[in-house]
């Protein structure tokens, strides 16, 4: 049985459209989406006041929702400002920097460290773990911020969130919905995440390569003026003291691997631990580095940091603001204007589309492909994946067939495109450590995801 699409439903697709041309066009998205909040808000209360207020509303929403995020970035920045101002920062780069030489190296040896580490504590505390530790080192090689990024982002958020092998929430939450064991969605999953995978990465480093040689995508000097501008700090420690901090840093993370693996710690209560451990090292190396003047010095960094974590967030806010619109926060938001079967405004519209294709396998494919890219659109990659399973039951009853490969691959689709890597404020955290825009990310991510789709969905038929 299909689902009622009202106004509701239509305004949010026909702003999710032009949200995505303006991203493509290169233009800044903040006053669409703040027009799509407006109509969406005065359509369903019919009330200018309250509907002004909704606009207001979803801002607070969405910087509660993305609160932690923004919390550890800026904590993980203050932290690298003060590794760099000390030098510490070059004494735990220079094992590294002699393993890795070449541009290539550096984007292949980031992003498979960075699934190996996904794969056991989820992306987000990875990326905080690599970022200020190995972007010097690939920036040193030639490798560009915007590659660094990438190779972090497409091999967490994209192959080890979608997979989500070792942890299995991806897996359970659709093969519970499917009416499956976890284990045969696993088991199912792994061709299409390795096709999904390799096409992606390796289409995204082909078109990186191609734009460093065109001049298009350069290593900046920023690094390089940093360092300068901090030499005479440097002498705040001595260069025993450098080497012996820079062995303890590094220790003080891995007991934190240990720690989330014993405890079993994962998504944010890993990432606060990251964020914990990295106010403690600012404070004790403020205390070795400025003394008496600590005090003072702890403060700016925070300040640092959290200037450049809200600077960072500014442009997101207003885009976040309108997705969330179409799950949960609607609700929150706007109140209960919602149709009182609907799920949601972007899983009613997955449904929707379930519901008004032919069944072949073929089909069955595409359109698993499709409701899971339609409901990742929320940007949490998680919230629609029970959906793609609900569908996925449905459609291998209709078909005859095994609902595993149907399943695994809506719930690839829903977090490639949800979980990170290319919904702006999902992918924020490896932006924000590697210093680039996150719009620009996306854009790059765009058309190699797009490409992985189109071929795991390919490969998806010949297994189903």
């Amino acid at each position: 049985m299909g689902v009622e699409l009202t106004a509701l439903h239509w305004i949010y697709v026909v702003f999710v459209v032009l949200i995505i041309g303006f991203m493509v066009a290169r233009k800044d998205t903040s006053l669409v989406c703040m027009i799509g909040i407006f109509l969406l808000a005065i359509t369903a209360t019919h009330s200018l006041s309250e509907a002004i207020s909704g606009v207001f509303n979803s801002f607070i929403y969405a910087i509660t929702e993305l609160l932690p995020t923004i919390l550890i970035i800026s904590v993980i920045v203050a932290m690298s400002r003060v590794l760099t101002i000390t030098g510490i920062n070059d004494a735990m780069i220079s094992p590294f920097a002699r393993l890795i030489r070449t541009p290539n190296l550096a984007y292949w040896t980031i992003g498979l460290l960075m699934m190996g580490i996904s794969w056991f504590f989820w992306p987000s505390p990875a990326v905080a773990l690599m970022g200020a530790v190995l972007l010097p080192v690939a920036l040193r090689v030639g490798l560009p911020a915007i590659g660094v990024a990438m190779a972090m982002n497409l091999f967490g958020h994209g192959i080890a969130l979608s997979g989500d092998f070792v942890i299995q929430g991806a897996p359970k939450l659709t093969a519970d919905a499917a009416g499956l064991p976890v284990a045969e969605v696993v088991s199912a999953s792994v061709p299409l995440v390795f096709v999904m995978g390799i096409v992606t990465t390796v289409t995204a480093f082909l078109f990186l390569r191609r734009d460093m040689k065109a001049g298009k995508v350069t290593v900046t000097n920023e690094l390089a003026a940093t360092v300068e501008g901090v030499q005479q700090t440097k002498l705040l420690l001595s260069n025993r003291a450098k080497k012996g901090l820079a062995m303890l840093i590094p220790m003080l993370f891995i007991a934190d691997v240990v720690a989330m693996s014993y405890l079993k710690l994962q998504g944010g209560d890993a990432t606060a631990l990251i964020g914990g451990t990295s106010i403690f090292i600012l404070i004790l190396l403020s205390i070795f580095a400025h003394r008496h003047s600590s005090f003072e010095e702890i403060t700016n960094y925070l300040i640092e940091g959290f200037q450049f974590g809200f600077k960072i967030f500014g442009p997101v806010i207003p885009i976040a603001a309108f997705f969330y619109l179409g799950d949960a926060g609607f609700v929150h938001i706007i109140g209960e204007y919602l149709p009182k079967a609907s799920q949601g405004i972007v899983n009613d519209l997955g449904v929707a589309l379930a519901h008004a294709v032919p069944l072949n396998k073929e089909i069955g494919a595409v359109t698993l492909t499709l409701v899971g890219a339609v409901t990742g659109l929320d940007g949490s990659g998680f919230s629609g994946i029970s959906l793609a399973g609900s569908i996925a039951h449905l459609f291998a009853v209709a078909l005859g067939t095994s609902a595993a490969t149907l399943t695994a691959l809506g719930q690839i689709a829903a977090i490639w495109v949800g979980g990170g890597t290319l919904i702006p404020w999902a992918l924020i955290p490896a932006a924000a450590i590697c210093g680039v825009d996150p719009f620009e990310l996306a854009r790059r991510n765009l058309v190699p995801v797009i490409v992985g789709l189109v071929v795991t969905t390919v490969v998806a038929m010949f297994l189903i």
